[in-house]
């Protein structure tokens, strides 16, 4: 699984970039919002990758950020009849944090002018990922960070990663609670939590 590519950006086009590193070329499907944050042609870049694999091609879609990566995941693993390519029109047509609000808000509407998607796709990503994912109060914790203590924030932001990875949110919140007091560190959370629920 490729998780990450850092190397030269060769070639930007509308939803692609070619990236070199370690002496192969790499396509890579982004989104059409932001391309400007892989930077310029020439330069050394990094982009998170989902690697996404079927019975006839495989295809790397890149992310400039861990944020809009964990959307992507979560649309496709999550939401009933979502794949790679809605996935990604929702990352061109809306922003993360825009997507987040519409779902924690329920406005439907936002997320149904995304293009290539309809009223009924945006009511089933916003039921599915508020009621039976559980993102919902996991985002509107995240939009209330400046109110939250850091270590908060950082069992906050273990438990989104938990669920675009596909666990459930209440089974991801009782392996935190579990965890002794002391750990703030997001990674160190990350990896305790993964033990308990793997375990």
């Amino acid at each position: 699984m490729i998780t990450f590519l850092q190397g030269t950006l060769e070639e930007s086009w509308p939803g692609r970039l070619v990236m070199k590193a370690g002496g192969v070329g790499y396509e890579v499907v982004v989104p059409l919002l932001g391309e400007g944050d892989f930077g310029n042609i020439g330069e050394e870049t990094k982009v998170l990758t989902h690697h996404h694999i079927r019975e006839q091609d495989q295809t790397l879609f890149g992310f400039a950020d861990e944020a809009s990566r964990d959307v992507f995941r979560l649309l496709i693993n999550r939401v009933t009849g979502v794949g790679p390519k809605v996935a990604m029109s929702v990352l061109s047509g809306l922003s993360t944090s825009d997507f987040k609000q519409a779902v924690v808000s329920g406005d439907i509407a936002t997320i149904a002018k995304v293009k290539g998607l309809g009223k009924k796709t945006a009511e089933r990503i916003v039921l599915e990922l508020s009621d039976k994912v559980g993102v919902k109060q996991a985002w509107e914790n995240e939009a209330a960070g400046n109110s939250l203590t850091p270590d908060a924030v950082a069992k906050n932001d273990v438990l989104l990663a938990l669920i675009s990875l596909g666990f459930k949110q209440v089974e991801a919140q009782k392996a935190i609670d579990k965890l002794p007091a002391e750990m703030v560190l997001s990674d160190e959370i990350l990896r305790a939590a993964l033990r308990l629920l793997q375990g």
